[in-house]
């Protein structure tokens, strides 16, 4: 270079007269391009193959490396240089002409980052640091300079992030060099005084733990986890979340062992000792202790060593008073292989947050702490400082969930599939499988994790019920899977093939999201989904009252929710006084509005027509009861119902019969909707929503309390129960778009009600129209209704009985037995009679009987048919007069 060789040297003169030729100047300046660049490929291809390759010996750093890679001669070519001395560092920012207003932002960033690390780990070990500029998409960092991709250069979060991780590897990495033989410890180092460091300098340090747990529960398999010092070098998601994620968490539980004081002094230590060497995780555990002054071997076995990370839970909470104090008990319990840990503990209590470090070391230890007020809450770890696995609570549904799932399939649309054909190939080659949308079984969605491409899949209406159609653009969004909370289930959307190409391949940069958008290729929105905070469990459940000064009458409750489209009042189905005060509610509703509907559980829907017939009154009674099937049907003694269905009647007041064919719902019951043929699936909506948690809970208490509930797949009850409820949401959104002005209340059973899981939520999912809850003898829940009456006990009518125990044979109904003081057995009727006709009203099914004894009272004497067969004379028709 000339400032080394001097003007006045012989040798500089002789070398610039032969210059001063232009031909002789040009084939110089060429060769030297040819030069440089097949020295950069070089130098970029060892990085690539051998990044454990150091690119300095032992004590003679490359100082002006940069210098002999990107320079054109004189200035003058390829790189805009811009540089700045600071603290006796020579700062040089080498960027392409286009991008050269870049150089000034670098340069102070770079100054921000050299002050912090000589204050945290000490001096700077070279005399000059330069950022590159270059062509391939990555970033590398050797002795002195960083190589920064031009597309990775321009993103305006590299100074913030990447960079400050480049310049700490001088320190880590280009000043003590990396064992690789026994592991690389370096990237966990960068990672926790990087990335991790300005995250925590804003105070969303525990956010960035977080995600790690969440990178590492999400990628790292059991057949995929490995212990920390057998990784050398990011190959997938998994030896990340295990190099750079568990490493950065190792060093922050050092640092909160050993105290901030002495992890800096240990990394200084290192430095001294290790300079221009090799060093392991034998030199990183050698230099702790000398600070510190602790044995280490335990924790460095533990979390280097060995695989795996623990598994924690709280058992068996309890408050217990304690003289004016309380005090709470509890256990933590660690699944698996027991770790020593420090576990913090946050108690929240009515008048103050106790906080404590608990010492861990059993696979279950129990602890007592005394609390001041009245404790409500225990969390464990609500700042993520231990390396560990998330509860179900704390994993939210993001990216990383299903790109890091051994078992993922590509749900292929029927429609617009071309338009998904490069994204299909794309996720293919990741190791997805692929399914045709019909063929995709209950099976596949509970054992595997999905991708669906295009919003309108059945297989979506039949898990999440209606989805909203995404904006325009592209949208990827991740929601957990109903049908297995430990896997997921992704959309993605897209407006047109030209959408889809340019954001796809952007999915794997963005893992920590549930929600990302782009617009032309450009990230426009990312949400990750809330999920909770430590590792909570509530202590007590809180006491909730009504104010008895605010009691309504049931006349205030009608006027309250008289200006609601939908008014659902749930009931005991045999408490005759909740179907009275339904009635009076439709009596009082009909008055202020008379285009008044009622939809009813009790009849289903294949029986509309009958129920159309009788309130119009082309049939009676008798033919619509026949004809609804109702006793087969609904099994309730149709006096609770009578007095609102003759109302209807006389109103003309539209009835809509909500319920599933009992047939159907009996057959998912026992074997799941898959086992529903062609036919049966055409009676079953599209849209099956089963995510809500909190109604699958209180259907599981119910299941758990039928007998023999243990022989039968809950499963299969949950998908039966949300049918039910989805198909009568389905005919309530059905009869108001084809009656817009009409008015709606609906009768069902209160579990299809309260809390709105049922009914209400599925029917608002369909049209959006405001209603109100109104329940019968309820307990108190905080969100179970909007009113809950409490109605006086009232006798219901009654039809007298034949006192027989029937049954239904080819056609014919027969006696099979008698119970006790049987009037009918006492008027002379027999086991095996067929019972013909009563007072000539023909008999030809079990429900004729019912709906003949609707009218008769207790002490009417009925003439009482019947063939009976008599030993070798044949059959005789006989009749009776039963006094019932």
């Amino acid at each position: 270079s000339r400032s080394k060789l001097g003007d006045s040297s012989p040798v500089f003169n002789t070398g610039w007269n032969r210059l001063r030729n232009p031909i002789t100047l040009r084939l110089l300046r060429l060769r030297l391009a040819m030069t440089r660049v097949a020295i950069k490929i070089i130098v970029v291809f060892l990085l690539f193959l051998f990044p454990e390759v150091s690119m300095a010996k032992e004590g003679m750093p490359f100082h002006n490396l940069d210098v002999s890679l990107d320079i054109e001669w004189e200035g003058s070519g390829r790189y805009k240089v811009v540089n700045e001395s600071f603290r006796g560092i020579d700062i040089y920012a080498y960027f392409f002409p286009e991008d050269v207003n870049l150089a000034t932002t670098y340069i102070e960033y770079t100054k921000k980052y050299l002050e912090l690390y000589e204050k945290l780990i000490g001096r700077y070990p070279y005399k000059r640091f330069s950022i590159v500029e270059g062509f391939l998409p990555e970033g590398y960092s050797i002795p002195t300079l960083t190589l920064l991709g031009q597309d990775v250069a321009r993103l305006p979060f590299i100074v913030e992030t990447s960079l400050g991780h480049e310049i700490l590897h001088q320190w880590f990495g280009n000043l003590v060099y990396i064992d690789y033989e026994k592991g690389n410890w370096a990237e966990g180092i960068t990672t926790y005084l990087s990335d991790h460091l300005y995250e925590e300098q804003k105070g969303k340090g525990w956010e960035y733990r977080k995600k790690i747990l969440i990178d590492y529960k999400s990628y790292v398999a059991p057949e995929k986890e490995t212990p920390l010092k057998d990784f050398l070098r990011r190959t997938d998601f998994a030896s990340r979340a295990i190099g750079y994620g568990k490493g950065a968490m190792l060093f922050h539980m050092l640092k909160n062992l050993v105290g901030e004081e002495r992890f800096y002094g240990s990394l200084k230590t290192l430095i001294a000792d290790k300079k221009f060497q090799k060093a392991s995780w034998d030199d990183i555990q050698r230099a702790f202790e000398k600070t510190s002054g602790q044995d280490l071997n335990w924790f460095f076995r533990q979390w280097v060593d060995e695989k795996g990370i623990p598994v924690l839970e709280i058992k068996n909470q309890k408050v217990k008073g304690k003289g004016v104090q309380s005090a709470i008990t509890f256990d933590i319990v660690q699944r698996g292989r027991p770790f020593i840990l420090d576990v913090p503990v946050t108690i929240k209590t009515d008048t103050d947050i106790i906080k404590k470090v608990l010492k861990v070391n059993k696979e279950k230890e129990g602890f007592e702490i005394p609390s001041p007020g009245e404790p409500y809450e225990i969390i464990i770890d609500e700042d993520y400082d231990i390396l560990r696995s998330l509860s179900s609570g704390e994993f939210p549904p993001v990216i990383a969930r299903l790109l890091g799932d051994e078992k993922r399939i590509i749900v292929l649309p029927q429609k617009d599939r071309e338009m998904y054909a490069d994204m299909i190939e794309l996720f293919k080659k990741e190791g997805f499988g692929v399914k045709e949308e019909t063929e995709v079984k209950d099976e596949d969605i509970k054992m595997s994790s999905l991708l669906i491409l295009g919003s309108k899949s059945p297989v979506l209406r039949r898990t999440f019920g209606k989805m909203e159609q995404p904006s325009s653009g592209f949208i990827f969004m991740v929601r957990k899977n109903p049908l297995n909370p430990s896997k997921v289930i992704a959309l993605a959307h897209g407006d047109s093939e030209k959408e889809i190409n340019a954001a796809a391949k952007k999915i794997f940069h963005y893992g920590k999201y549930s929600l990302v958008a782009f617009k032309e290729g450009e990230n426009i929105e990312k949400k990750i989904e809330e999920s909770e905070r430590g590792l909570r469990m509530p202590l007590k459940e809180p006491v909730v009252g009504i104010e008895v000064a605010k009691v309504l009458n049931v006349d205030e409750i009608i006027k309250r929710v008289s200006d609601k489209k939908i008014i659902y009042i749930g009931e005991f189905h045999d408490r005759y006084e909740h179907h009275m005060v339904q009635l009076e509610i439709i009596k009082a509703l009909y008055k202020k509005n008379p285009r008044i509907a009622i939809g009813m559980e009790m009849f289903q829907r294949p029986y509309q027509k009958a129920v159309d017939d009788y309130i119009a009154g082309g049939i009676d009674e008798r033919e619509f009861l026949k004809s609804s099937e109702y006793f087969k049907r609904w099994g309730f003694d149709y006096n609770l119902y009578r007095d609102i269905m003759e109302f209807a009647k006389e109103e003309k007041i539209p009835v809509a019969a909500l319920n599933l064919k009992k047939e159907i719902v009996e057959k998912v019951s026992d074997s799941g909707i898959e086992s529903l043929t062609e036919e049966e699936r055409g009676e079953i909506p599209e849209e099956i929503d089963l995510t809500d948690e909190g109604y699958k809970n209180r259907l599981r208490e119910v299941f758990e309390k039928h007998k023999d509930s243990e022989k039968k797949n809950f499963d299969f009850f949950y998908q039966a129960q949300v049918l039910w409820d989805e198909t009568m949401a389905e005919m309530i959104d059905n009869f108001l778009k084809k009656n817009p002005d009409y008015q709606m209340v609906i009768l069902a059973g209160g579990g299809h009600i309260s809390f709105g899981s049922g009914i209400p939520k599925r029917a608002f999912r369909r049209n959006g129209f405001d209603y109100s809850i109104i329940l019968n003898e309820e307990s108190i829940e905080r969100g179970i209704a909007d009113f809950v009456l409490f109605t006086k006990l009232e006798t219901p009518p009654s039809s007298p009985k034949l006192m027989v125990i029937l049954d239904e044979e080819d056609g014919r109904v027969r006696i099979k037995d008698f119970p006790p003081d049987s009037v009918s057995e006492k008027a002379g009727l027999k086991k095996n009679d067929i019972i013909l006709s009563l007072d000539g009203f023909n008999i030809e099914a079990i429900d004729d009987i019912k709906i003949f004894l609707l009218d008769k009272k207790q002490g009417d004497t009925i003439k009482v048919r019947v063939l009976r067969k008599r030993f070798l004379l044949g059959e005789k028709e006989m009749e009776f007069d039963v006094t019932i």
